[in-house]
């Protein structure tokens, strides 16, 4: 555990110059503790009954689970502070801020983002969610995986962070339905009559003709894998189904992803094209 003295020394006293980012129950601040390690501090200011849950659930998962296990994918907890007034969660710094940073945040004109390193962030990250579905105990079901919540280290290795909406599965059990806690992709257009589409609703028509050339970041100037983008992009369109039984699993997104399993791949575009039917 960390005190709030200690904390608030580390991040110059929650300057607004520390300030990396801020999320809906509170903001993240830089900081560097007296032996010279990086951290980042996220801020849980209002004790109510919202604020308290998120605190809950953060520490039972992290501390109890991720505290205890390890994965080079994972951003552990690296300490937290429960004071009278304060509730404070501490992470490893990452340089790298994280993958909506590269994206469409500060650094997305400077494109360190080409598509070998696109690729080694979608394997790192769908290897760390394979590690919480399936290889450690209980069970852990992320449900707020966004690119915000994919952090980069120095050597822009993704780690999967934030789990305040994070579900324990019981033991034993091996089929349980889960609701993801935000939208199916980001709202990035408004139609006529105010409605939003979202980033999967837009790629859709794209994907059912094939046309993958069209998803394409124009920043990668046509410097891409175009076998890797039909895989994955035909594996994220079945990870977004609506009906659970039509999604992969996580073992089976890694191998298309990887290109372990050419049957597979062949399997996941024969999918796309029934449930395409289907619908």
């Amino acid at each position: 555990m960390f005190t709030y003295k200690e904390l608030h020394a580390a991040t110059n006293g929650f300057s607004e110059d520390n300030k990396l980012g801020k999320e809906g129950f509170g903001s993240v601040y830089w900081g560097r503790t007296n032996d010279g390690l990086q951290i980042a501090v996220k801020t849980l200011k209002a004790i109510n009954s919202k604020a308290e849950m998120e605190f809950a659930v953060e520490v039972e998962v992290e501390v109890e689970v991720l505290g205890r296990v390890r994965h080079k994918n994972l951003l552990g907890l690296r300490g937290y502070c429960a004071g009278t007034d304060q509730r404070l969660i501490v992470y490893d710094f990452m340089p790298n801020l994280s993958l909506l940073s590269h994206l469409h945040g500060q650094f997305a004109g400077e494109v360190q983002l080409d598509w070998k390193r696109r690729m080694k962030i979608a394997i790192g990250s769908a290897e760390g969610i394979l590690y919480l579905h399936h290889e450690v105990t209980p069970h852990i079901i992320h449900r707020d995986i966004k690119a915000s919540n994919v952090l980069l280290d120095s050597d822009f290795e993704p780690l999967v962070a934030d789990f305040g909406f994070a579900k324990l599965i019981p033991e034993g059990v091996t089929n349980m339905a889960t609701r993801v806690k935000r939208t199916l992709g980001k709202p990035i257009e408004k139609l006529p009559g105010g409605v939003k589409r979202t980033i999967t609703e837009w790629a859709e028509p794209f994907t059912i003709k094939g046309r993958f050339r069209d998803l394409v970041d124009p920043k990668l100037r046509g410097n891409f894998d175009e076998n890797q983008l039909k895989k994955a992009t035909n594996v994220a369109a079945l990870c977004v189904q609506s009906e659970p039984e039509k999604r992969p699993n996580m073992k089976e997104v890694v191998s298309v992803l990887k290109g372990c399993d050419h049957s597979n791949g062949k399997e996941m575009e024969m999918r796309i094209v029934l449930s395409t039917k289907r619908s």
